[in-house]
């Protein structure tokens, strides 16, 4: 029995959730509140962080490690075969994460840094366009979708608010996210409620991309 804990919200349970659905293992979705974390998610949570899947009761933290494991335990591998490309995937995933990263540094910052931050992102994303071999990252669905399919969806979230948008307009990484969106297990690892759930999250931020969401939805 595998058990998915998380947060409606978080990114990097959706890495996981995605592996999960393609390659078909059943589990069940435990959230949490990430303000209010409760005794028994911090006992199987050493760094007190989500996702952690539960294997039998073993918990097993870190999005990048649920990944390694559940490609080690299950069938309709996710890596390449080659241990060169397996290692330049795992490389691509720490990418994914790198913006991640900025991604949080982005709606978190005041007006003053906010340039900067953006900076960060449009520098970092059109690295990616010349890696990229469609439809996916390397041709077939990989790890490295499951890991950038939540970067892109926050800029989905971004253009549906009127926000800033620092993903660029290249022909690669625009197929790449079209093709993403589509796919059922990335379309289906967050609900109904998820661009609504996102748009409040970033109003509520005492930020400069929280006061721009707010002034949007008051207009």
């Amino acid at each position: 029995m595998l058990t998915l804990i998380s947060h409606p919200l978080c990114p990097y349970m959706q890495r996981a959730a995605i592996a999960l659905a393609e390659k078909g293992l059943p589990f069940l979705r435990r959230d949490i509140d990430l303000a209010a974390k409760p005794d028994w998610f911090l006992a199987v949570s050493p760094l007190g962080k989500t996702p952690v899947l539960l294997a039998d009761q073993d918990p097993i933290f870190e999005s990048a490690v649920i990944l390694e494991y559940l490609e080690e335990t299950s069938p309709n591998p996710l890596h390449p075969a080659h241990p060169l490309q397996r290692a330049r995937a795992r490389g691509w995933i720490e990418y994914a994460s790198a913006c991640l990263n900025d991604l949080a540094a982005l709606y978190s910052a005041d007006a003053a840094t906010f340039p900067a931050k953006r900076a960060a992102l449009t520098t970092r994303l059109p690295r990616l366009e010349a890696e990229v071999q469609a439809p996916f990252f390397a041709g077939d669905f990989s790890l490295v979708d499951a890991a950038f399919a939540p970067v892109f969806r926050y800029f989905q979230v971004f253009e549906a608010l009127g926000l800033p948008n620092p993903m660029p307009d290249t022909p690669n990484l625009a197929l790449w996210r079209q093709k993403l969106a589509q796919r059922p297990s990335v379309a289906g690892t967050v609900g109904v409620d998820y661009a609504a759930r996102l748009a409040a999250f970033l109003r509520a931020r005492s930020s400069h991309l929280g006061d721009l969401a707010r002034g949007l939805e008051n207009r």
